[in-house]
């Protein structure tokens, strides 16, 4: 890819690590809401349709609205304490600043929370646009949310690389026909991204520039 395109980023898995303040929400929502406590491995595996989604297979429909309050009232606090960046995050993306590369993050959180994130994790300085699925008619991994991010740079696809960690973010590149590099720090297992066939999967964020 040439200088100057744009690299797009997920954001729970692939830049930052915030597992452990989604199953302390997670699990707080469930006991205010008399369900049973579910284990972190099967809470990370239902990380990244949002936190409704997230929500929604563990209680009846009737419960799901009172359930999102009481899980966004903790989730706020939690983010703060209970996520950190992924090694070497921080200087992945200066390098590709200083290489001339436009940075942008695509989630499926809500953006308050993404913005939570950003600023607590001093990702602000190096992201040039984020977007997420709260802004959106269609969340991932329907490809509305990185054609939109392309059109505000007026970049092409060709000019594109999206990097996720989950197999939805690999759907939702290639459906945007964009280069998709996979991390497996995330929620989806080496199988099911490579069942989807992105560019490349990766173990470590720092293979990135190598990549670019």
């Amino acid at each position: 890819m040439r200088k100057k395109g744009l690299i797009i980023f997920d954001l729970d898995g692939t830049l930052v690590d915030a597992y452990p303040a989604i199953t302390a929400s997670f699990n707080h929502t469930m006991k205010e809401t008399g369900y049973p406590r579910q284990k972190a491995n099967l809470i990370r595996s239902s990380v990244g349709w949002g936190d409704r989604n997230l929500l929604k297979p563990f209680l009846e429909k009737k419960d799901l609205d009172e359930a999102l309050l009481i899980y966004r009232r903790h989730h706020a606090k939690a983010l703060l304490s209970g996520s950190r960046l992924f090694p070497q995050t921080l200087k992945v993306l200066a390098y590709l600043k200083n290489e001339g590369y436009k940075l942008a993050v695509a989630s499926n959180r809500p953006t308050r929370f993404a913005r939570i994130l950003i600023r607590r994790l001093k990702l602000d300085k190096y992201l040039d646009y984020v977007l997420c699925g709260d802004k959106l008619k269609h969340m991932k991994p329907h490809p509305e949310i990185l054609n939109k991010i392309m059109c505000k740079f007026r970049i092409k696809p060709d000019r594109t690389v999206y990097v996720g960690d989950m197999f939805i973010d690999a759907q939702t590149g290639r459906r945007a026909k964009v280069k998709t590099i996979m991390l497996t720090t995330g929620s989806s297992t080496r199988e099911e991204l490579q069942k989807e066939k992105p560019y490349r999967i990766i173990n470590r964020l720092t293979q990135l520039t190598k990549l670019v």
